[in-house]
């Protein structure tokens, strides 16, 4: 090979080279832009989310004082005399939620000690997404199998259940959030060094002590924020409590009769129960604010839960 030809190969590697680097600085200047402008469009979508509860909502207490939304027990903006006391929504709401916690909280607790300190390799590898894919299923689905399904059962177990309860709606509530319990204290649980699992063994415990008096503790942070976090996703659940719950607002806690969520209602008033831009349709909005705020005081709970607990190795 000649030095022409010698010189212009090199020349050819020198440019190839010049334009990988060209484009590797290009790529280094964009790629924040773009990064910062999708953190950007979910923050904005945060404050427009925020911003409209809060300016529809304050078109609904223009009419309904504060005194009434809160202090009455009585949920009726349809009928021809309207009353907003949101209270009994709010107990119904509570009432799935206690009953949803009540099944998964035990279930999920105990799957993820079953995972985590029992299971060999396989069998997690196995069971666990097996678990996970129950997270996958629709709610609406889970709110068909409530109505078909859980509530003849309880009719026939239990005299005078209506058809329409709370109960129904609460235990499949609960079954839909078990795998997200259950995971992630799982997650929390798998955390926990060998070594003081090992530890607690070599002083004579038992499986099942060490993971109830050691692993548990350990990793309550994890376990707790989890707990936090189903009661959040049930608070916020719709399609279930719509579908299987029935209609009722009441103040009054009875499982067995039908009741109304917060959700429920503004599905109920977003079918066209009431028109655009009367007291009714604002109504839901206000009903949604309240709800936002319980999902974030859920949430906020659940961090901070997981910051003060948190156990360091």
């Amino acid at each position: 090979m000649s030095s022409t030809q010698n010189k212009s190969v090199r020349e050819l590697i020198q440019q190839n080279r010049q334009q990988k680097y060209s484009m590797k600085n290009v790529m280094e200047r964009v790629m924040p832009i773009v990064l910062f402008l999708c953190a950007f469009v979910s923050v904005v979508t945060t404050i427009g989310i925020i911003l409209t509860l809060v300016i529809e909502t304050e078109h609904f207490f223009e009419v309904v004082p504060f005194k009434e939304f809160f202090g009455s027990t009585s949920w009726y903006p349809l009928n021809s005399q309207p009353e907003y006391g949101i209270w009994p929504l709010v107990v119904g709401t509570l009432e799935i939620t206690v009953i949803a916690m009540l099944v998964a909280v035990p279930i999920g607790l105990t799957s993820a000690i079953y995972l985590s300190e029992y299971a060999s390799d396989r069998a997690r590898r196995i069971l666990k997404p097996i678990l996970e894919v129950l997270a996958g299923v629709p709610t609406i689905v889970f709110g068909f199998f409530a109505l078909t399904f859980v509530t003849p059962v309880l009719v026939k177990l239990i005299p005078g259940i209506q058809i329409y309860n709370a109960l129904s709606p609460g235990i499949v509530v609960g079954i839909m959030i078990i795998p997200m319990i259950a995971s992630i204290s799982e997650d929390a649980m798998s955390s926990v060094p060998k070594k003081i699992r090992d530890g607690a063994l070599a002083l004579g415990s038992t499986r099942l002590e060490v993971a109830l008096k050691v692993v548990v503790p350990a990793a309550l942070s994890g376990i707790i924020a989890s707990i936090v976090l189903g009661m959040s996703r049930a608070i916020g659940e719709t399609m279930i409590v719509t579908i299987a719950g029935g209609s009722n607002p009441t103040a009054a806690i009875d499982p067995l009769e039908p009741v109304q969520t917060m959700t429920a209602y503004i599905v109920q008033v977003a079918l066209g129960d009431a028109g655009f831009g009367t007291v009714e349709y604002y109504s839901i909005y206000a009903v949604g604010t309240l709800l936002f705020v319980f999902t974030l005081v859920m949430n906020l709970l659940a961090n901070w839960i997981t910051r003060r607990f948190r156990e360091e190795y």
